[in-house]
């Protein structure tokens, strides 16, 4: 069992307009995620993370009149999120909390397109996984991001 499974929802942790919102997070096999990121990125590589979000770029955001609002769909590869768990020294459980945190702040519209974006971005991750009781992924110092 993941360790995250006992975390509880995080309710509070991830606003979204300040309504109820949902998603779906999908464990996918390395293959099917490396075709994902193909059709969806044009990028033929495998990759830990896909965020899928309901509004496209650049949409205008419409509330439905009713909660909860589809945020959209985070896809995250088994096998490379239990090697990366791994290779990096964490529970898969906290790994798993990481790249979901990851793949929600995506589908909200957060990048790591630029050096400040990404700062942003992993600083946000910080504060969320530490609310889960997930300790700093970034704590050694090293550029590495969920999603690279």
């Amino acid at each position: 069992t993941a360790k995250g499974q006992s975390r509880g929802n995080g309710q509070g942790t991830i606003k979204g307009a300040g309504r109820a919102a949902e998603a779906s997070i999908v464990l996918a096999d390395d293959a099917f995620v490396r075709r994902l990121n193909r059709e969806y990125r044009h990028v033929d590589k495998p990759t830990n993370v896909l965020a899928f979000a309901s509004l496209g770029a650049g949409a205008e955001p419409r509330l439905p009149a009713r909660a909860p609002w589809p945020l959209g769909d985070v896809v995250i590869a088994y096998g490379t999120a239990t090697r990366e768990a791994k290779r990096l020294g964490r529970t898969l459980g906290d790994h798993l909390c990481h790249l979901v945190v990851h793949g929600m702040l995506h589908l909200m519209g957060h990048d790591h397109q630029t050096d400040r974006a990404a700062q942003a971005m992993e600083k946000r991750e910080v504060a969320i996984l530490a609310g889960l009781g997930v300790a700093n992924p970034y704590g050694d110092g090293r550029p590495a991001r969920a999603g690279k």
